[in-house]
Parts: C-alpha cells; sequence; structure tokens
C-alpha cells in the first residue's frame, strides 16, 4: 500500500488503538482500508497482551463511509466483482462484532454510511459534541445494506425506519438518544472520557469480560424457556469453578485486588 491506511499501538495496560489513517479522504472505506483494519482487529483479538481495543480516526472526521473514488470503480466492475468486495466490509463488520476484546470507538468527528456501521459494532461508543451522524446512502441510489443488522441492533427498527430512508444529519445528542452512542462529551474531554471508560474495563476480569459479550450475544433476541434458563446456567457455574472466577471471588473475599488490577504507579 502506497499509505497506512490504519495505524496500531498497544500500550503498557494492554490497551491497544486502531487509527484510522486517511484524514485527507476524511478516513472513506476503499479496499485496502477494509483489508488493513480487519487484519489488524484479527491480530488483536489473538494477542494475549490486550485488553481492551479502541477504535478511533485522524483528522476532523471519525469515518465519511465508502471512498467515492472506490465505489466509482466498483460500479464498472461485474456483479460478483461487487459482491465479493461488499463481502469484505461484511466480514470487517462481523470480526469487530464479534471480537472477545471490549471495543470502544472514540468519535470525535462526523461518521456517515459505514462509518455509522463501525460505531455501532464496537461495545462502547464515546461521542465528541462535535460529531455527525448520517445514514446518506439512498441519496446516493444505494442501501446500508452490510451494517444494517448492526446499527438497526444499535438504534432500533423505528429509528432505522427514520434515518435510513431519509438520509439526514443528526448530531450527538440524538445519536446518545437513539442509542447508537453512550456517552457525549465536549471534545476537550474525550480523551478523559475515554481513559474513564478504560479504567472501568481493566477491573474485569478478561476472561470473564470475553464471556460477557457472547453471553450477550447468546441470549439476546432468544425466548426465556427452559433450554436458555439451562444455558446460563451451565454458563455461571463453569466460570464459578475457572481459575479466574476462583481468584476474583478470592480477592473480594479478602479486600484486595484481583490480580487481573495492575497497581498504578
Amino acid at each position: 500500500m502506497s499509505e497506512q491506511s490504519v495505524s496500531s499501538r498497544i500500550d503498557e495496560r494492554g490497551v491497544a488503538t486502531l487509527t484510522l489513517n486517511r484524514p485527507q479522504v476524511h478516513n472513506a472505506f476503499d479496499d485496502h482500508l477494509i483489508a488493513s483494519l480487519t487484519h489488524e482487529l484479527r491480530e488483536l483479538e489473538h494477542n494475549a497482551r490486550v485488553r481492551v481495543v479502541v477504535l478511533a480516526a485522524e483528522g476532523k472526521s471519525f469515518s465519511a463511509g465508502a471512498d467515492l473514488n472506490w465505489m466509482q470503480r466498483m460500479a464498472k466492475y461485474s456483479e460478483a466483482d461487487n459482491i465479493r468486495d461488499a463481502v469484505a466490509l461484511a466480514n470487517l463488520m462481523r470480526v469487530l462484532d464479534t471480537m472477545s476484546k471490549p471495543t470502544i470507538a472514540r468519535v470525535q468527528g462526523a461518521a456517515f454510511g459505514g462509518g455509522v456501521g463501525l460505531v455501532a459494532c464496537c461495545d462502547i461508543a464515546c461521542a465528541s459534541s462535535a460529531a455527525v451522524f448520517c445514514l446518506s446512502e439512498v441519496r446516493l441510489g444505494l442501501i446500508p445494506a452490510v451494517i444494517s443488522p448492526y446499527v438497526i441492533a444499535a438504534m432500533g427498527k423505528r429509528n432505522a425506519r427514520r434515518y435510513f430512508l431519509t438520509a439526514e444529519r443528526f448530531d450527538a445528542n440524538e445519536a446518545l438518544r437513539i442509542g447508537l452512542v453512550h456517552s457525549v462529551v465536549e471534545p476537550g474531554r474525550l480523551d478523559t472520557s475515554l481513559t474513564q471508560l478504560i479504567d472501568e474495563l481493566l477491573k474485569g476480569g478478561p476472561h470473564a469480560i470475553a464471556e460477557a459479550k457472547d453471553l450477550i450475544a447468546s441470549v439476546a433476541n432468544r425466548p426465556i424457556d427452559q433450554a436458555l434458563a439451562e444455558n446460563t446456567a451451565a454458563r455461571i457455574a463453569r466460570i464459578r469453578v475457572s481459575s479466574e472466577g476462583q481468584e476474583g471471588t478470592n480477592a473480594f473475599l479478602e479486600k484486595r485486588a484481583p490480580a487481573w488490577v495492575k497497581a498504578k504507579p
């Protein structure tokens, strides 16, 4: 690649920051960025050092969604080529959505189209009050297809019926109201808010957090029946006898920090 479209760093706490690095095009997606971001996420998923993943962006925009030059190029390709290309984007969203590590979107600016998809795929989204959002696809004669499962899960069907169809821009407070983001802060407080979230996540057992994420995916939208009751009972029984579960319980009873919590210098 002629440019490093995604940069990655891991600090001493095990916090990995993935930064979209195409500010000159508002961090718009092309095939290179999609491939690079997917690769980096998979690497972090299998890195035992990593406790938390932050998705951030350089420049004034979080992500403008699809790069129009890339889309224009793809429009000249066959339907089969376009399917392969769309599957690559769908795989990126799935990889981000299913990570076992907790993920936070640091939304400092505009998120349009697929950029909204990235926000929706993260476990937690913290936005600057300067951020603006738009599901703009219908204005281009397109649809937000591959991001739709994640965006609808975040904002709900009713809100999707408005914003998918009107392609209106909405601000961070509206994103908060409809559930797309979890918090909105002034631009100067975005990193402070992010640090507070990370500090809370690092207090949890790494295995327990991964299990909690899997629990949510397994329980959501399922009927509350005997099979679900037995499944959840098996999950808590398994984790109670695990080494991490035993350490957490003992640490609580002994009024000390568990082994996974590093003492602050």
